[in-house]
């Protein structure tokens, strides 16, 4: 039941949908990539990509000093069935501007 309401929880903020569906759509992605595209500060991205974390969406893998989210793999249906449904919402993404380099 904590695991059920943790992961809806995640998705009661339009932002954390848009981050999640940005991930989804452009593959593991910088902290700084998403801070750039989003234009919101460190602290307040990293809030939210560890909400989405806690809540089984994302992984996170450290290269030198970046750290990359990307969609969780294996991911379970439950899961996997929200994202296809945020597929279908008319949320505003952001376009990718790279700005780490690895």
């Amino acid at each position: 039941m904590e695991n059920f309401l943790q992961t809806i929880g995640a998705l009661n903020d339009e932002t954390r949908l848009k981050i999640l569906r940005f991930i989804d759509i452009n593959g593991a992605v910088c902290v700084c990539d998403i801070e750039s595209a989003f234009g919101m500060i460190q602290s307040r991205i990293s809030r939210h990509l560890k909400i989405l974390k806690e809540a089984g969406f994302l992984k996170v893998e450290r290269k030198g000093r970046w750290a990359y989210y990307a969609i969780r793999s294996p991911l379970d249906k439950f899961r996997q069935d929200i994202l296809n449904e945020i597929s279908y919402l008319e949320l505003e993404i952001p376009v990718m501007n790279k700005t780490c380099s690895t």
